[in-house]
């Protein structure tokens, strides 16, 4: 089924609204009757909304899940395009993220992954293009020059932020990692400028911006420490657990399982196409009013909206002060990422950085299609920040200017499709994944987490772990789905565990 989100674009079909994609739900709704009383109300289907819904029916509870889109997944679903998987949003997994790891054993699914790269054959070379250089090198190189330049910038304490950073979980457990929370990306680099290359600081620019969506004035330096510790404080760990494997299949394939686990619990309802514009905390449960003016009842509500998109919703009582200061900043993320599908075989092996003056920065060969096409990705941000379905001949410029044409018989390379999500124009996500800027989590991360009466907040903005991520999303949804049950159980005078 094809949902309305997404774009795809071909040179005999021109651009295309809507992708198919295994997450589409159809019937699009379950409920039988609209005066029903649910346990709990869990808003939003993306991977913290599934786990929060399947956890608390599993358990017993009564559930209704709602959702604005027409599918499930939310920042983090596949399309499927002619037998292929094309990632939309969040895409790489990894063992050493915990709950995703645990979920992936429970659904059988570790057979289903597979490596982004391919470094076997074809031109196997990274291009550094800078508006003063124009470089080209092996992949053991690029790593060394990226390995340098990311060190530089992250040892804070002799030790790569091991002292400053030790327990990544336990957020600002250690005091003497607050003062990080005040600095920019930009502040630091200012700090080690002296110590680092042109081509040391072109790689670790663009490799910030890839991972935060933002500018370097509005990147938060803590956070990228945060991410860096989760990753085991070295770049070998960065490329493993960032953007190293993924589901064959597609993202959908695994968000599937939660989704499709609950429905056979038969204690899920579910509406989609159903976005959520009010929610009453009445004292004694919560009234939910959607969009269409339909009305649900349930004694406790689990928000999984994302932190930019929550200011959409409104409140009674009103949200506390900080909370609501937390939605005003919101996070920085406008990341680009487009797909484009290459004739030429070759760029399997291929990866490059061109910035700072093209609008998509960062790519890397991702997979070969059906036809034997090579899948690129690319990745944008805003410095450069496009809309790539309102100017198709400038996305593919962007796409092409990736490429040195003198490595590709004069040539460059063919466009035959793109593929995309232009999630800053999204209502449900309003950017990409979460990414801070200064100051937010330090003074706000307990405001986000903090419930509001008979509402809970989850998501995996402000996960401890792997916050941004589909592991911190898990995270998140099962924290959610135990505190309700444990409240419900509590209400029925039910012992709980």
């Amino acid at each position: 089924m094809t949902s309305r989100d997404g774009y795809s674009w071909t040179p005999q079909d021109g651009l295309k609204a809507g992708v198919p994609s295994l997450g589409v739900v159809s019937p699009l709704s379950n409920i039988v009757s609209p005066e029903v009383e649910y346990d709990v109300v869990v808003i939003g289907a993306g991977y913290c909304g599934l786990t929060a819904a399947r956890n608390a029916a599993l358990e017993g509870l009564k559930v209704l899940l709602l959702e604005g889109r027409d599918r499930i997944g939310g920042r983090s679903w596949s399309s499927n395009i002619d037998g292929y998987a094309f990632e939309m949003g969040g895409t790489w997994v990894h063992w050493g993220q915990a709950n995703t790891w645990r979920e992936i054993l429970r659904y059988q699914m570790e057979k289903d992954i597979e490596m982004s790269f391919d470094f076997e054959k074809g031109v196997k070379h990274f291009e550094l293009n800078t508006p003063d250089m124009g470089v080209t090198m092996t992949h053991q190189e690029e790593d060394q020059l990226l390995a340098e330049a990311l060190n530089k910038f992250t040892n804070v304490d002799g030790v790569y932020g091991r002292k400053i950073i030790p327990l990544p979980h336990t957020t600002f457990h250690n005091p003497a990692s607050i003062p990080l929370d005040s600095l920019s990306a930009q502040d630091r680099i200012n700090e080690i400028a002296c110590t680092l290359s042109p081509r040391e600081r072109a790689v670790l620019e663009a490799s910030i911006l890839l991972a935060s969506g933002g500018t370097l004035e509005t990147t938060s330096f803590h956070e990228f420490m945060h991410w860096w510790a989760m990753c085991g404080y070295s770049y070998q760990g960065w490329l493993d657990l960032l953007i190293t494997w993924k589901f064959r299949a597609g993202q959908s394939t695994f968000a599937r399982r939660f989704f499709d686990e609950a429905v056979a619990s038969k204690r899920l309802a579910y509406s989609f196409d159903t976005p959520v514009q009010h929610i009453k905390d009445a004292g004694s449960g919560v009234e939910i009013t959607a969009r269409d003016g339909r009305r649900f009842r349930a004694l406790r509500a689990i928000s999984a909206v994302p932190l930019n998109v929550l200011g959409a919703v409104t409140f009674d009582p009103p949200l506390p002060p900080g909370k609501q200061q937390a939605i005003g900043i919101g996070h920085v993320n406008q990341t680009v990422k487009v797909h484009a599908e290459l004739s030429n075989k070759d760029l399997r092996s291929w990866t490059g950085i061109t910035y700072p003056h093209n609008e998509l920065h960062y790519a890397i060969g991702d997979g070969t299609t059906p036809a034997g096409n090579t899948h690129v990705v690319c990745f944008g941000g805003q410095n450069k920040h496009i809309n790539p379905e309102a100017d198709i001949p400038r996305t593919k410029r962007a796409v092409s200017s990736l490429f040195t044409p003198a490595h590709y018989d004069g040539q460059g390379v063919q466009i035959e499709r793109l593929v995309f999500h232009n999630w800053s124009k999204d209502e449900f996500a309003k950017g990409a994944w979460f990414f801070p800027p200064p100051k937010l989590l330090i003074n706000h991360l307990e405001d986000m987490r903090a419930r509001h009466g008979n509402v809970v907040f989850a998501n995996s903005d402000w996960a401890l772990g792997w916050r941004s991520f589909i592991d911190g999303a898990i995270e998140e949804g099962t924290r959610a789905a135990l505190e309700v049950r444990r409240d419900i159980d509590k209400l029925k005078g039910r012992g709980n565990l």
